[in-house]
């Protein structure tokens, strides 16, 4: 997100337990049939409580809290877990027995690298990017891989609070702070994520789904990339997603209606700033969203990978949206492209926060999106608009079914002084959501960060990546696992 305060989005998809470069997540897994042979024990390995609350219907699950600011890890201790835990990527360390996870220090403007010995404890952390090699506010993230996407392993890790902003190539065995990863290719955007589709959706293509999360004039974007070279991410051209019939407005899109769209290609866009892209909205016809946030696609065969779904937050009705035009509350899309040709598909708004009698109709601003083969998991991070009802929640949505569950609540601990918490609802949010099923062997099994912002310590918590651009930022973060969650 682009407030100052509370910054977003995150997904992953992941591989088969035994591929040759390791598996990997991003967002969610392709759902296949998990190995239980796992030796692994989940544990809590954080001296801190898990800060969520499970909800009616799913008191079964199994949170675990992973790490967390407060955790000293025992082969890096001054190592410090930064805050706002955002995007996420796992993978198996191809060069031994145990694993690697990526996660976005939003705020910090940072990326964690933490590694992870075989029973999947925490032992190490360091920041792949720290401030002044991040740039931007860092939010949703990818990790990209062969055996899931035809390349890799990177881990696409995209900037935001800048229309100038771009999406970073990071390569998750390097050790140390990476510089010059900025992906001239993806252009310039105050971006959300950046979603390599499954290499079956397009054999011999390299397609990637991105998300705009901007509230001026022109809006959220929905963004396409597309190479005829498979992991390619510098030579492709860039398109914005518009409807054949030019309407930009988005609230003339009703639930339940299906549009057909198009991708209208951006000319010559690694040679335009981000403003120049933006000044293109208009003239292209696109549409323009109320900040599009994260997207994730189904995981299963072909055909599903070119099913995607993705969250647009919302904006308060007043300055760019003061004339209704754009979602307040939030809503979720269908995508379906077409199986020939990415450029074309068909849109569709499945969940509608605005409609007050509708089954969304508690949505305070989705955010973070993780699907699966059957569920749409759908994360809330309020925007503070002033009547919030709740703190944040982790909604399921079946596929087949439509209905739509509460799964988690932010757990504040407001009679804790530790974190500060006021008596304001959704004043805290939620990171990626992340299937670890294949990659640990372990079935329905979850890794998920949270964002307790106001959970803030000096200098305890204050600028852990040592970079010179976010020096006084010190909030903390923590991810948890989830074991139970249907997939």
């Amino acid at each position: 997100m682009i407030l100052e305060t509370k910054m977003k989005p995150a997904s992953v998809l992941s591989l088969a337990l035994f591929a040759a470069m390791g598996c990997a997540i991003v967002a969610c897994n392709r759902n296949q049939d998990v190995k239980t042979d796992s030796k692994i024990t989940l544990k809590s390995y954080s001296q801190i409580p898990a800060l969520i609350k499970k909800l009616d219907g799913f008191e079964n699950l199994e949170v675990y809290p992973l790490i967390s600011s407060e955790d000293k890890l025992p082969e890096s201790p001054d190592y410090v877990f930064g805050g706002t835990a955002d995007g996420s990527g796992t993978i198996k360390n191809p060069n031994g027995d145990g694993f690697i996870m990526m996660v976005n220090n939003e705020d910090n403007y940072a990326l964690s690298k933490i590694t992870l010995d075989r029973n999947f404890k925490p032992v190490k952390g360091e920041y792949a990017l720290n401030s002044d090699a991040g740039q931007w506010r860092l939010c949703s993230g990818t990790m990209a891989t062969r055996e899931e996407h035809g390349f890799g392993p990177y881990y696409l890790c995209v900037g935001e609070s800048s229309a100038e902003a771009q999406t970073h190539k990071i390569d998750p065995l390097a050790t140390g702070v990476q510089s010059s990863t900025a992906t001239a290719g993806l252009g310039h955007w105050s971006g959300e994520n950046a979603v390599p589709l499954n290499r079956n959706a397009y054999p011999g293509k390299t397609v990637v789904i991105m998300g705009e999360d901007d509230d001026t004039e022109t809006g959220g974007q929905v963004v396409l990339y597309q190479s005829n070279t498979v992991g390619d991410l510098d030579n492709g051209s860039q398109y914005m997603l518009r409807r054949t019939d030019g309407e930009q407005n988005e609230m003339t899109m009703k639930p339940g209606s299906v549009y057909d769209v198009e991708f209208v290609k951006i000319e010559n866009h690694k040679t335009l700033t981000g403003a120049q892209i933006q000044a293109l909205v208009n003239p292209l016809r696109a549409i323009k969203f109320g900040r599009v946030e994260d997207l994730d696609y189904r995981k299963g065969d072909a055909a599903k990978a070119r099913e995607l779904y993705f969250n647009v937050t919302g904006q308060d009705y007043k300055d760019a949206n003061a004339d209704h035009s754009r979602t307040k509350y939030g809503r979720v899309y269908r995508l379906v492209l077409d199986a020939g040709n990415p450029l074309k598909g068909k849109l569709e708004c499945i969940l509608d926060g605005d409609d007050k009698s509708g089954p969304a109709k508690t949505f305070q601003n989705p955010d973070n999106i993780c699907v699966t083969s059957n569920y749409v998991y759908i994360q809330e991070d309020a925007n503070t608009y002033g009547d919030e009802t709740h703190d944040a929640y982790i909604y399921q949505y079946d596929i087949a079914t439509k209905a739509l569950k509460k799964v988690f609540e932010l757990d504040h601990r407001r009679g804790d002084a530790n974190f500060m918490a006021t008596a304001t609802k959704g004043n805290w949010e939620y990171g990626a959501l992340v299937d670890l099923s294949d990659i640990i062997g372990i079935p329905n099994t979850f890794s998920l960060c949270i964002q307790p912002h106001t959970w803030k310590k000096s200098p305890a918590f204050q600028n852990p990546d040592k970079g010179t651009k976010r020096p006084n930022e010190n909030q903390g973060s923590q991810v948890v696992l989830i074991k139970g969650l249907p997939r």
